[in-house]
């Protein structure tokens, strides 16, 4: 119980005195303090004894806080609790797919992939815990004489940002494994990470799993190369190119999309549009949002802009691969530019811009 009253606490949530509406209204560290409430003192009292002093103490602000529930606001707080709790032990005692079936059974698929959305980033961010305090310096000071495939693990399960720092710091040859083997989990069992923990004892906590937690992946390597400065990004994606193209390739499809194109400066959309196939232009708005549309037709001679008009009303029953084709082939013209750097894309790294 005390897990899943932890899962529920958010840091910093704001309080309010007035009656909460609904419980999509209250954030996870009123409905913790709900919880706490509705147990009453004794049961509460039970709870705290495995909570962190902090979370004791940010639970309680809460409490003191909480302003007016009636008996159907608490019933739902605590229906939604009580999922949770029913979550968290049947992942830890079957596994994701066991719990999943479960709960499907019982609530249907959207509710169980809720459910199941809640209790994963809960358990990921409990089990290496310890490692949200440690700074970048730290993190490196303790990896940096690892396997790469451990650096990978451990790396997974922070922030991206800390990655980023991490992975920054290490030497080209250990950036290039490292963001591969990062790239390449998608779960880790129990037994994995225990050997992982007995060869980190002497540098970090001891690490207790109890299921298969997805970390790492595409998307979050997508996510780390984002924040990383374009030198180390470059050398990554010339190692993996030589001995992993496909993977090099899924990794920069991620980094950049057809709807990214808002976020760039009108000076790269007008360069990137002149390279770009007319055809492909039409067939990618076709299913262009309105802003993504607007971009594009603001940064285009106004002659080009009304053919395109023109073509786009004449192009009918387009297949949405097709669609897809033609987006993806606008994206690598851009990525293509900003490599020969013709062109910028804002990244979330820390390059900076000399206008």
């Amino acid at each position: 119980m005390a897990e899943a009253a932890v899962a529920m606490a958010e840091p910093n949530a704001p309080a309010q005195q007035r009656k909460k509406s609904s419980l999509s209204d209250m954030t996870n560290a009123q409905r913790a303090a709900a919880v706490i409430i509705a147990l009453g003192a004794d049961k509460a009292s039970q709870v705290y004894k495995y909570m962190e002093p902090e979370e004791v103490e940010q639970l309680t602000v809460e409490v003191a806080r909480m302003g007016f529930l009636n008996s159907e606001q608490t019933e739902e707080i605590l229906t939604d609790y009580y999922q949770m709790c029913m979550t968290n032990k049947a992942v830890t005692e079957g596994g994701l797919e066991y719990a999943r079936i479960v709960l499907e059974k019982a609530y249907g698929s959207q509710a169980a992939d809720d459910l199941l959305n809640k209790v994963t980033k809960s358990l990921k961010n409990r089990e290496f815990s310890f490692m949200s305090k440690a700074d970048v310096k730290s993190l490196f000071s303790a990896l940096q004489s690892e396997r790469a495939q451990t650096i990978a693990l451990v790396l997974s399960y922070v922030d991206a940002d800390k990655a980023a720092g991490v992975v920054a710091q290490l030497d080209e040859k250990k950036q290039i494994q490292v963001v591969e083997g990062m790239a390449m989990i998608e779960s880790v069992s129990p037994a994995a990470v225990k050997i992982v923990e007995a060869e980190m004892s002497k540098k970090f906590s001891n690490i207790a799993t109890s299921s298969n937690i997805k970390v790492g992946g595409i998307d979050y390597v997508a996510s780390v190369m984002n924040k990383l400065d374009r030198s180390s990004e470059k050398n990554i994606f010339d190692g993996l190119a030589e001995h992993n193209q496909d993977l090099a390739d899924e990794i920069r499809k991620k980094m950049f999309v057809f709807e990214d194109i808002v976020t760039m400066d009108d000076r790269s959309v007008q360069r990137f549009v002149r390279d770009c196939d007319t055809r492909d232009l039409v067939l990618a708005l076709k299913a262009a949002n309105t802003e993504v549309a607007n971009k594009l037709f603001t940064n285009m001679s106004s002659r080009m802009a009304e053919s395109i008009r023109d073509d786009l009303e004449i192009t009918t029953n387009v297949r949405m691969r097709d669609v897809e084709a033609a987006q993806q082939r606008i994206v690598d013209v851009i990525r293509g530019l900003e490599e020969r750097n013709e062109i910028i894309i804002m990244k979330g790294g820390k390059d900076d811009i000399i206008a």
